[in-house]
């Protein structure tokens, strides 16, 4: 995992900060991302890790991986498929199952080169202050995305249960056992990547529009001849105002969370925030001026 950060081995008795150093690694990145991976993501404190990450360190990190995963761990996957199986034109099952790996290792390079060209693109324009469409935002990129996530897990899945259930015995065994294994790897290596980007990219992102946000709002103050409650409305984010519509239809926290891939203590704060800004502290009060200011339809709320 270190070599996709750009960091190398022979670093010695050096300490974890001393060898980012000297590599041009943000080190409270890295150790960031090492725990995530250690833990399984399990994490009670994401909005404390997110505040010490370099957002530019862990977008290299990312791309560094997909070209680890595309280039390297992937192919080097099929040459040993290849020679393990008889891929004959006498062996069909041995052709299907090369055809079935090939198709999954281009769906993994077509995720990646997507979120290499858009996803990646916007966040870095977001970082340089280069004005966005203020219909695009991390949400709605990440959204359909998402769920390829979890198709290319099914994929993967899927391979390794045709290997196991409809290979004859036969071939090399040893060597088809070995590429199992690796597949096995690789399924909890890709796991653990698309889990991160999932949490910890994506919360930095959202903290990061957020605060664009802000900016831009100091930049453009409203004029005093505003309408109050025209006025109040402006003053909350995009994401704030996805927070009220889901507080409005009566979801919980979590369910907030997972609706909009942040974590539970961002949602938390965005209700602070709401409750700060429009001085409405009740779910009841919400409703009302979610309806009064057309942020959602009288027949979604949960009464």
């Amino acid at each position: 995992m270190i070599s996709r950060f750009g960091l190398t081995l022979g670093f010695g008795d050096h300490t974890v900060s001393e060898t980012c150093l000297a590599a041009g690694v943000d080190a409270p990145t890295f150790l960031a991302v090492v725990n995530f991976i250690r833990s399984n993501g399990r994490v009670s404190n994401l909005s404390d890790i997110v505040e010490s990450l370099s957002l530019t360190a862990l977008m290299n990190y990312l791309r560094r991986s997909h070209d680890y995963f595309v280039k390297f761990r992937l192919p080097a996957i099929r040459r040993k498929l290849i020679e393990a199986i008889d891929c004959s034109a006498r062996n069909q099952i041995a052709f299907l199952i090369l055809k079935f790996y090939d198709e999954f290792a281009s769906e993994v390079g077509r995720h990646m080169d997507y979120e290499d060209k858009h996803i990646h693109t916007y966040v870095t324009d977001l970082m340089k202050g280069v004005k966005t469409s203020p219909d695009v935002n991390i949400h709605k990129l990440s959204h359909q995305h998402h769920d390829n996530h979890a198709q290319l897990e099914k994929s993967l899945s899927e391979l390794k249960s045709i290997i196991i259930k409809y290979y004859p015995t036969g071939s090399n065994a040893q060597l088809l056992n070995d590429v199992l294994i690796d597949l096995f790897m690789t399924e909890e290596d890709l796991f653990s990547h698309c889990h991160l980007e999932d949490t910890l990219f994506l919360e930095a992102v959202v903290r990061l529009e957020d605060e664009r946000q802000e900016q831009a709002r100091e930049e453009n103050p409203q004029t005093e001849e505003q309408d109050g409650e025209d006025s109040a409305n402006d003053a909350l984010s995009d994401r704030e105002k996805e927070v009220i519509v889901c507080v409005v239809k009566g979801m919980s926290n979590k369910e907030i969370a997972e609706q909009l891939y942040i974590s539970v203590n961002t949602v938390m704060t965005h209700r602070r925030n709401i409750s700060r800004k429009l001085q409405i502290h009740s779910p009841a009060g919400l409703t009302i001026y979610a309806i009064v200011n057309g942020l959602i339809n009288l027949e979604d709320v949960k009464l």
